[in-house]
């Protein structure tokens, strides 16, 4: 799939190639990033090339990973989203947002006109979304964007060779207001 160019009132996603890799290698620095995301830490120069000039195009064009750079108006990078095919109609999300832009909801944002982008162009009907437990900033994201968080997953999130307790939640095309591609009928209450 070619890659595409989403746009919010604030903001420019789009896919990252080597014009990228000097900003996506100072944002990934941060020890917090290093953290809670599944980047290597220590994040080298030669981890942003491969993730620009191989990963994030390779995942377009095999239809498994949609990766967009957040981007403002600017030009700036605000942080990083993205949604890998798990099987199908089910997709995962994560985002992770720069140091110096966090707090002023680029990421919500970046999520769900992601989300929308998923639901009515490539047929997703379930966006899942984990994080570490303990994660907030990322959880907080989450259900900013409309996410139900379903749960503890024991052991299922792998980080840097350790198994940890994640998160799970999840995002329908109802809860934006869309129609499923499949339909859906919820357990009874």
């Amino acid at each position: 799939m070619e890659p595409v160019t989403l746009t919010t009132d604030r903001l420019v996603l789009r896919t990252v190639g080597p014009q990228d890799t000097d900003a996506v290698y100072a944002a990934c620095q941060d020890p917090d990033i290093q953290r809670w995301t599944t980047i290597p830490s220590p994040y080298l120069p030669e981890h942003a090339r491969g993730f620009t000039e191989q990963l994030a195009p390779d995942g377009w064009a095999n239809g498994s990973m949609f990766t967009f750079g957040v981007f403002l108006t600017t030009g700036e990078l605000a942080g990083m989203l993205g949604i890998t095919s798990r099987f199908l109609g089910v997709g995962e999300i994560g985002f992770w947002a720069a140091k110096e832009h966090r707090g002023n909801g680029y990421i919500t944002e970046a999520a769900v006109a992601a989300a929308r982008w998923a639901f009515t162009r490539i047929s997703m009907d379930r966006l899942e979304w984990r994080a570490e437990v303990g994660n907030l900033a990322s959880r907080a994201v989450a259900e900013r964007a409309g996410f139900t968080i379903e749960g503890t997953l024991r052991s299922a999130l792998n980080n840097k060779g350790v198994l940890r307790d994640c998160w799970i939640g999840s995002l329908l095309p109802s809860d934006l207001g869309l129609t499923s591609s499949t339909p859906y009928v919820p357990a009874p209450r």
